[in-house]
């Protein structure tokens, strides 16, 4: 069987000749090839073989998708409404998720579940949820039923396949080993993943957080089997320019046991429940990290326990440079 032409570009890429595996990406696109089009695409978003060029990315998963390449027509949606190489718009995402479901399955879905979100002309929701008051100083609150079940379901299918045990780099050999404080399996939702149920969803966080959407890292998702945990430990990154002001964890399922999130200085102990999200500051009034908000997600003793979480800076990221804390 003849290799396509991603498959050939990314060998001749690999081998040093990224020249030549661009002309080949681009004839092969210029010649109907959906797929060699959304591979340029990642490549200038990945910066594998080529610098990071949002813009050409967002072109060429146009094309690809003008092509009928329907993964590719979710990610120009995707990146047309977080602004991924161009402006965000929100109304023309929608429109290209609404053509995409005309013939996709997971657009269909996607659209519904956008549909019934209660979003106004930017996405953006036409009320703000209001929380449960758990602490005032340091400031803890819960937001009940903050995510419908169907948006916990939608979450967890968009982080499966990106689900991997969580890892730190270690300074000294330069290699990823496992996280010694996190024993979960892990994966944050990048910006063409970010559907547009996960773009609403990162929108309703910033409403109730009153933040801004690009202050969030990434949507990360974490799933805990039976023994994980996520030891006592603070939000906050020593020595950021750029801090965590705040954190958000959404619990997204039932029916495991364990698993609480505890605030031992605190003495407060919230047991997750679908849906609800807790929200809690990070540092004192002076910039400093608040002692107070150290916190653990204790083992699950039976069951699966699945949240999703977004770290709020104090200024806009670049979703495609921040590590995932």
């Amino acid at each position: 069987m003849p290799e396509s032409p991603p498959a050939a570009a990314r060998r001749l890429a690999t081998g040093g000749h990224v020249a030549e595996a661009v002309t080949l990406l681009e004839a092969a696109g210029n010649g109907g090839d959906s797929s060699a089009f959304a591979e340029l695409s990642i490549w200038h978003l990945s910066a594998e073989f080529l610098p990071r060029d949002p813009s050409s990315a967002r072109r060429f998963m146009g094309a690809a998708a003008k092509l009928g390449h329907v993964d590719a027509a979710l990610m120009q949606a995707a990146m047309v409404a977080n602004g991924t190489g161009g402006p965000a718009d929100w109304g023309a995402a929608l429109r290209l998720l609404k053509a995409a479901a005309a013939t996709d399955a997971v657009a269909k879905s996607d659209l519904e579940l956008v549909q019934a979100m209660g979003l106004d002309a930017q996405g953006t929701p036409v009320s703000r949820p209001q929380p449960e008051i758990l602490s005032i100083a340091p400031h803890v609150s819960i937001f009940k039923g903050f995510l419908s079940q169907d948006e916990c379901a939608h979450v967890a299918g968009v982080a499966a396949p990106l689900l991997e045990p969580a890892s730190v780099l270690d300074p000294a050999t330069g290699k990823r080993v496992l996280h010694p404080i996190r024993t979960s399996d892990g994966g944050a939702i990048g910006p063409i993943r970010e559907t547009l149920p996960v773009r609403a969803i990162n929108q309703r966080i910033a409403s109730a957080t009153e933040t801004r959407a690009d202050q969030g890292e990434p949507l990360t998702v974490l799933r805990y089997a039976p023994g994980q945990q996520y030891r006592l430990h603070h939000d906050a990154i020593a020595g950021a320019a750029n801090q965590r002001i705040c954190t958000v964890i959404v619990y997204l399922n039932e029916g495991f046991e364990g698993g609480e999130t505890v605030f031992p200085d605190l003495t407060l102990n919230v047991v997750p429940r679908a849906g609800d999200a807790l929200v809690f500051d990070n540092l004192c009034s002076d910039g400093t990290a608040e002692p107070r908000v150290r916190h653990a997600g204790v083992p699950v003793r039976s069951g699966v326990k699945w949240l999703a979480t977004r770290w709020i800076r104090e200024v806009a990221v670049d979703p495609w440079t921040i590590a995932a804390g």
